[in-house]
């Protein structure tokens, strides 16, 4: 059973600061992709960011250059570095990862942001 561990959630004020992690027990080089998305009230669950073993990263066009995604794989986590915070970026930040055996989720972590 893969279990995805999120934290560092919280309340910031409008152009402050906050760094995600996301952990699991497993090497996370068995997933190809990892990312991040949220949930925002009322609203779908939407990609943020996402990264792969390769290299790779894909932002979300709302990020416009604030928050920077990176896999940490001597720790198995994945981080989101979130800057400039703005009130519409509250919501539930969830971890995902992909592996070629399956789909797996974390729990969520809130993140709230106030003017």
């Amino acid at each position: 059973q893969v279990q995805l561990v999120e934290s560092g959630g919280g309340v910031v004020q409008a152009g402050g600061s906050l760094r995600l992690s996301c952990s699991t027990i497993l090497s996370i080089l068995g997933f190809h992709t990892m990312g991040w998305y949220r949930q925002a009230p009322g609203k779908k669950r939407e990609l943020v960011a996402e990264a792969t073993i390769s290299g790779g990263t894909e932002y979300a066009n709302f990020v416009e250059g604030r928050f920077t995604i990176s896999r940490d794989n001597d720790k198995n986590t994945l981080f989101l570095q979130m800057n400039k915070l703005k009130p519409e970026d509250t919501g539930v930040y969830y971890c995902e990862a992909m592996s070629y055996g399956g789909e797996y989720w974390g729990q969520g972590t809130q993140v709230t942001v106030f003017a």
